[in-house]
């Protein structure tokens, strides 16, 4: 009986706390997802997974640790402090949480040659950001922003350097001394972007999200093209592009890759 007796209030301070932290989840994922992960970018660069893993372990724990320690037979003081002290631990938990997703966060929408590639933090070589132009030289913490890619030649110096480079997994885009403004590439994307109707016919079933998304460009869809979009994750996504101007318009969850 005497546990019965605990456990209500227990339970209910639990409550409590969890939904103190569900309020708190909240305001973390607006960080995370309309900030530095805006768009589609929770799913291209990992960060749905990782704020979710963060946000239920935090979510749960805290609550749970309450319902453990609560006891309402306690001195006020030893309680406060129990509470505070399990306070503390979530909020530690969530702080090195937040640190992992802005360590991971996407920077750039990077065009290289003929697709466009995600490049996070960590697809950096290290040590290497110095060697980009002084102009791309600041990671953004308020989603990507656009880049393009020199691609090396086969009269390069480094040619074979860069191709061992890229065989390691550090492709061009993940080089910062290979970095340059888009608008200097903007045209070249342009001219490579495949015509929106031949996505429309390879995904005749999904004409629906395709339509929608051009609806949301506000352009017509024989101006658009499209090219597909690589990351170090397991998703097929197309960038949708102005075949005017080269500007990035939309994002489109299907497969582009040509067979």
């Amino acid at each position: 009986m005497s546990l019965l007796l605990r456990l209500k209030p227990a339970a209910d301070a639990a409550f409590k706390h969890l939904l103190l932290s569900l309020l708190m989840a909240g305001v973390v994922a607006a960080l995370v997802f309309g900030i530095w992960y805006p768009g589609p970018y929770g799913e291209l660069a990992g960060g749905q997974n990782l704020f979710l893993l963060i946000v239920a372990v935090d979510v749960v724990c805290g609550p749970l640790l309450t319902l453990v320690i609560y006891n309402s037979n306690k001195p006020r003081a030893e309680l406060v402090r129990d509470i505070g002290l399990v306070a503390l631990i979530q909020l530690t938990a969530l702080g090195y949480g937040l640190d992992s997703l802005a360590q991971a966060r996407p920077v750039w929408l990077a065009f290289e040659k003929d697709l466009f590639r995600v490049v996070s933090v960590p697809d950096l070589i290290p040590g290497s950001l110095a060697q980009a132009p002084q102009e791309l030289q600041a990671l953004s913490f308020s989603g990507p922003k656009i880049l393009g890619v020199r691609i090396a030649e086969s009269s390069d110096p480094d040619f074979f350097q860069n191709v061992q480079l890229s065989m390691a997994g550090y492709h061009p885009a993940f080089r910062p001394e290979r970095w340059i403004p888009y608008t200097e590439q903007a045209d070249q994307a342009a001219k490579v972007a495949h015509p929106l109707a031949e996505l429309q016919s390879r995904h005749a079933k999904q004409t629906h999200l395709i339509d929608e998304e051009v609806r949301r460009s506000g352009r017509e869809a024989a101006t658009l093209g499209y090219l597909p979009l690589a990351t170090e994750h397991p998703v097929n996504w197309v960038v949708l592009l102005d075949r005017r101007s080269g500007e990035p318009v939309g994002y489109l969850p299907l497969d582009g890759w040509k067979d």
